[in-house]
């Protein structure tokens, strides 16, 4: 949860960024140091899939879809439970966090298993981040310490592909997001308590849009606040406040076609703080904000996502 006065801070901070961001952009690359737009999918739209009524979920910053349920967690001060909600946004069950998370700000499930990203440090000043898996039937779990080769990191999000390797990617102000993974080499089942260090990778970027939406105009459009592998770990999603971008690995190869595909960005619906998303089995994608202080918002779904991405012969 943020403050009024942090969310005015950071706009200010970043709106003096965006000029720079700009001058630096250089479309289709993402990998190195200039910024990317992708290519629009202009006829693709977002509708209303459902909204919900019950204010616990108020903060939703992470998002799971098995289809038939979705599972939704907020982020720091209502993180302790993952709701359980069906497809009209009617919450059937809350599944209790085992250890006390500090900022859980995305979520995955992989092997039927809940992985919460308790990644979150706006202030930059954790000395370890950690994922904590969940099973969504009996709420056992355990958390997995990790450590930033470079320092604290804000992050939002989380990237599991096929390989079961887990990527976060940093939400940076005044510099290119950083993408991470165990310096192991290890899959999430082969964490231990830890900690582990982790490894930079590689980095993205992305020039400001004109796409509404977000708690800080503009500025908003270049803060990596979410992301989402699709089932078949094919098509990468990664968003912002006002835009997602989805990006083609069709070899599930996620961090390689994080540093070196171009991807196709899709401006998102006009959402007050859009944190949270995550492909259906069927690939469509789904889109949830935290409320900013005004009423609860609707998840969102754009049908036919990973279709959007050309995926080769």
């Amino acid at each position: 949860m943020h403050s009024r006065l942090a969310v005015l801070a950071l706009a200010v901070v970043a709106s003096a960024v965006v000029t720079a961001a700009s001058a630096g952009a250089a479309p289709g690359s993402s990998g190195s140091a200039g910024s990317s737009t992708g290519s629009e999918a202009s006829d693709a739209r977002f509708e209303t899939l459902c909204t919900p009524t019950d204010p616990g979920l108020a903060e939703i910053s992470g998002l799971v879809s098995t289809g038939e349920t979705i599972y939704a967690i907020g982020d720091s001060g209502t993180d302790d439970v993952v709701w359980v909600l069906d497809n009209q946004c009617r919450v059937t069950g809350t599944v209790a966090v085992p250890p006390t998370p500090v900022d859980v700000e995305d979520m995955a499930m992989v092997g039927g298993r809940l992985w919460l990203s308790d990644t979150g440090d706006n202030t930059k000043v954790r000395q370890q981040v950690s994922l904590t898996d969940v099973d969504p039937v009996t709420g056992a779990g355990a958390r997995h310490l990790l450590t930033y080769p470079d320092g604290a990191h804000d992050a939002e999000t989380l990237l599991v592909g096929h390989d079961g390797r887990p990527l976060i990617v940093t939400k940076e102000i005044l510099a290119a997001s950083g993408i991470y993974r165990p310096a192991s080499g290890a899959t999430l089942d082969q964490l231990g308590p830890g900690p582990a260090p982790l490894q930079r990778i590689g980095q993205i970027a992305y020039a400001p849009t004109d796409t509404p939406g977000s708690p800080m105009p503009v500025a908003g459009s270049i803060l990596v606040t979410g992301g989402a592998v699709s089932a078949d770990g094919r098509v990468v999603a990664v968003r912002t406040y006002t835009d997602v971008y989805l990006y083609p690995a069709p070899d599930g190869d996620i961090a390689a076609a994080l540093t070196g595909a171009t991807p196709v960005r899709v401006p998102m619906p006009d959402q007050p703080q859009g944190e949270a998303i995550a492909f259906t089995p069927d690939g469509d994608l789904l889109s949830a904000s935290e409320t900013n202080g005004g009423p609860l918002p609707p998840i969102q779904v754009l049908r036919g996502a990973t279709g959007l991405v050309d995926l080769g012969a």
